[in-house]
């Protein structure tokens, strides 16, 4: 067993974006090396069967299904780990990006438990990968935002939306799907192009993955005739378009599945 793994401590791991083998060999073998692991919803069967010597427990949270609220998740952290175990806390994408990490550190350092982290892919990265785009671009995005558009009870985006209109950067929205109505509104109403190039990207890595590239004017329409209940992410930008040579010839929106060139 590693010594970095003792029993009694905790590892907080990111699962990445789906893709079992865009997982980090640090990642496979803390799972393996675990005695119980918490992982979220979305963290799919290929990964956990990685975990062929642990308990599996279920804590996963998604969008109006939270199965367990993050006060419980970190107390049930902190009660394995006091048992002896060796715990990890596997977290879709990476841990630090939108993963409520933090709360979670706090919690096992308050109670004088060791916790680590190891990152993961996050799923911006390996929806550009697939779609074989930059999210950056020299001369045309030399920022990457990352945003996060969940809010707790239907409530408005609190976000600067004059700032990332004007910042001229590629725009990640994760956890959008059921705010891309707000989204579009907002940017354009802060000066953002409507004609602004859009990518839904869901199930991102896996086999099942769909992207749709459209504009930002249609990204409601689109994204609720495309993206159903599935997880979705959405960038926003125009290294969108000038970063794909396929996208040059393209009509202002096309489907683009999984293996496609």
């Amino acid at each position: 067993m590693a010594d970095d793994f003792p029993p009694g401590s905790v590892w907080l791991v990111g699962a990445g974006p789906g893709d079992v083998e865009l997982l980090t060999l640090k990642a496979a073998r803390l799972i393996a090396a675990a005695d119980i692991v918490f992982h979220d919803a979305l963290v799919g069967p290929e990964i956990l069967a990685l975990a062929a010597r642990a308990e599996c427990v279920s804590v996963g949270k998604r969008a109006g299904r939270h199965s367990k609220n993050q006060e419980t998740i970190s107390a049930m952290l902190v009660a394995a780990a006091r048992t002896g175990k060796r715990v990890l806390r596997l977290k879709g994408g990476d841990p630090s990006m939108f993963g409520r990490s933090t709360e979670e550190i706090v919690a096992l350092c308050n109670a004088g438990i060791r916790v680590q982290v190891c990152p993961g892919v996050t799923t911006a990265s390996a929806a550009a990968a697939s779609a074989g785009i930059s999210l950056s671009l020299r001369g045309v995005a030399r920022e990457v935002r990352f945003v996060t558009a969940h809010s707790s009870n239907g409530a408005a985006l609190d976000l600067d939306w004059t700032g990332l209109a004007a910042s001229g950067a590629t725009l990640a929205f994760y956890m959008g799907r059921g705010a891309v109505g707000e989204i579009a509104r907002r940017l354009i109403a802060a000066g953002l192009d409507r004609a602004t190039p859009v990518l839904i990207a869901c199930n991102v890595s896996l086999p099942a993955e769909r992207r749709l590239t459209t504009r930002l004017d249609l990204l409601e329409v689109a994204t609720r005739a495309f993206a159903e209940d599935a997880p979705t992410l959405i960038l926003v930008g125009e290294a969108l378009d000038a970063g794909s040579a396929a996208s040059l010839a393209a009509p202002a929106m096309r489907t683009v599945t999984h293996g496609e060139p």
